[in-house]
């Protein structure tokens, strides 16, 4: 034991997202009960590089005593199994289903990292949530041949869905991106943030927007100009 830096998670304020979780290359951050909790003060470097991924400020480094930190035991509680995480994170790629055409998980845009294989040399679908209980045709129509993202520019971090599109817009080789929205105004920064995106990752791959009425109905469908 000794005087160390060492992660803290403040319980009230840990929304249980997740957002840390993967950049613990160690693992020792995991979800239990709907909270973040240090598995255990050895497998927890003291280095801090989770800070900055927590969007509610839960995370914090502190010193009080703690275990040393021990790199074997990290490589023996990887190689049993524990990932860096949660499972709602965890990157799967495969075939449509008979059920779906969807091909990987997840699809939550804050969840994504920019170095997703699906995410290379594809057709990209950037969707409003409500698009997918607004338009009946989404799979048909949008899903299939797509990799996907969704999310809601309102109630989410609008920098943090800037960044990981032109970070992904700069770093993958897309063929297409659509943006489908809701034709309501709350709706169209979603558009605004891939624009300001594209513009700064200075890509070059055609844009489409396509705008689903509140009753369902595809009301636009057209490239997107990127000038305007």
């Amino acid at each position: 034991m000794q005087q160390r830096k060492i992660i803290e998670i403040d319980e009230e304020l840990c929304t249980g997202c997740g957002e840390c979780i993967p950049n613990c290359a160690e693992g020792s951050l995991q979800l239990v009960d709907g909270k973040v909790c240090l598995v255990a003060d050895r497998l927890c470097d003291g280095l801090g590089a989770c800070l900055g991924h927590c969007p509610v400020g839960a995370l914090r480094l502190i010193e009080r005593e703690a275990e040393d930190f021990d790199e074997e035991a990290v490589q023996q509680y990887l190689a049993q199994g524990h990932t860096c995480a949660c499972p709602g994170q965890q990157i799967q790629f495969h075939g449509p289903s008979s059920s779906s055409f969807l091909t990987h998980w997840p699809v939550q845009i804050r969840l994504i990292p920019s170095t997703a294989p699906f995410l290379e040399g594809c057709d990209l679908l950037i969707a409003a949530d409500c698009t997918a209980v607004a338009c009946a045709s989404l799979q048909q129509d949008f899903i299939q041949g797509r990799a996907v993202m969704m999310g809601c520019p309102k109630f989410d971090d609008q920098l943090l869905y800037k960044e990981r599109f032109s970070e992904i817009f700069r770093t993958r080789h897309l063929h297409s991106v659509t943006i489908l929205i809701m034709e309501v105004p709350c709706c169209a920064s979603m558009v605004h943030l891939v624009k300001a995106a594209y513009q700064e990752a200075k890509a070059a791959f055609p844009l489409h927007k396509a705008l689903v009425s509140t009753q369902g109905e595809i009301v636009l469908n057209e490239p997107l100009d990127v000038s305007r």
